[in-house]
């Protein structure tokens, strides 16, 4: 098993595909696609804050954005 530290969000991408950044925050597709795990990346110090994790149905209302 390799330990990977990405500097930056393509190289975030490059080791979990399903991940995808909306606005500040990097959205991670998880449990088959049905759940968003929703979450704050600071690469300067490699730290992953956690905001929301939620069903699809619960993402997709947006609320998590105000």
């Amino acid at each position: 098993m390799s330990h990977e530290t990405p500097g930056n969000f393509s190289q975030m991408k490059a080791l979990f595909p399903a991940v995808d950044l909306v606005g500040r925050f990097h959205v991670f597709d998880i449990g088959g696609n049905k759940i968003r795990l929703i979450a704050g990346v600071s690469y300067s110090t490699q730290q992953v804050y956690i905001k929301y994790v939620l069903s699809h149905a619960e993402y997709h209302k947006d609320k998590w954005k105000d």
